[in-house]
């Protein structure tokens, strides 16, 4: 393909990304106003999580660019998010032992969770590790955050991400037979 048909592709993931931007800042008053009772007032106005809908996108990719990919992608994550709260909060319930609570709250909830790598829906291990890390990443980060905004905007901006690896995929399908050489 040469260089004139090919930059169509980058033009198209930039679209892409800007209107991702652009949504992400769109949404992000109305978000902030659903989510305002549990997460503290202004702490978290001007925020917005297009960073998860970015790193999900990633996992549209990473998980084969398909609609069974994307799937997976989203009961891992699912899996990751579920796993951070309980090791939240079982490393809450032993945080009395000290240092060690939540370094034992890690090892005991990854155990169990990693055996669902043996699971056809879950076994997409970056979609895991990704989710959890965005779970953590906002409850630690967000002030006044709550266990049920974490997993609603995180779940939420998964699907948005997961969608635009879909369009990318299916733009970029459709462009590149059209322009066969």
């Amino acid at each position: 393909m040469s260089f004139k048909k090919f930059i169509v592709i980058p033009i198209w993931i930039a679209f892409l990304a800007f209107l991702m931007q652009a949504i992400d800042q769109a949404i992000q008053p109305a978000i902030t106003s659903a989510l305002a009772g549990g997460i503290a007032g202004s702490a978290f106005v001007g925020m917005g999580f297009g960073w998860i809908a970015f790193q999900a996108w990633a996992c549209y990719f990473l998980a084969g660019c398909t609609i069974r990919g994307g799937a997976k992608a989203f009961t891992s994550y699912v899996l990751g998010c579920i796993a951070s709260f309980l090791i939240m909060s079982f490393g809450g319930a032993i945080s009395s032992i000290g240092f060690f609570a939540f370094p034992i709250a890690v090892f005991i909830i990854v155990i169990g969770v990693i055996c669902f790598e043996r699971v056809e829906w879950t076994n997409f291990i970056p979609g895991l590790f990704i989710g959890a890390g965005a779970y953590f990443g906002f409850m630690s980060y967000i002030p006044g955050a709550t266990h049920g905004a974490a997993f609603i905007v995180i779940l939420g901006y998964c699907l948005f991400g997961l969608l635009w690896g879909y369009i990318t995929v299916t733009g970029r399908v459709a462009y590149e037979k059209s322009v066969k050489e």
